[in-house]
């Protein structure tokens, strides 16, 4: 069995169009993916896949971002998850990183920033 070196990203982002658009440029540069729709199948796919970095849109539907967050931290307080906002504010910022995120980026998402901040 072939071991698998490149990094495995979860997206976790309730837009399709994100994830697909995502799992291009992720692909394309080497890297391995997950996705995830909602919150609580994100923390079903962390705890079975253990993902190397976490991209987690903060706007969801039933269990926003910063709640998986908050999970995230209970059981993996080092796992790297960088927070991403279509409707960005300094407060939302400042509670991401409180809450233990590794970064924080605003939609419209650029691809080089995702790359840099992932590599």
């Amino acid at each position: 069995m072939a071991l698998e070196t490149e990094p495995l990203i979860l997206v976790v982002d309730d837009e399709e169009d994100i994830r697909s658009s995502l799992r291009m440029v992720l692909e394309y540069e080497g890297f391995r993916m997950a996705e995830a729709a909602s919150g609580p199948e994100a923390l079903e796919r962390i705890e079975r896949e253990r993902p190397d970095a976490v991209l987690l849109d903060i706007k969801m539907p039933r269990m926003d971002g910063l709640e998986v967050l908050t999970e995230i931290r209970k059981g993996d307080p080092d796992l790297p998850v960088v927070m991403v906002s279509g409707h960005g504010t300094v407060s939302t910022a400042v509670e991401a990183t409180r809450l233990g995120a590794f970064d924080f980026m605003e939609k419209p998402l650029e691809r080089d920033r995702v790359l840099l901040c992932l590599r």
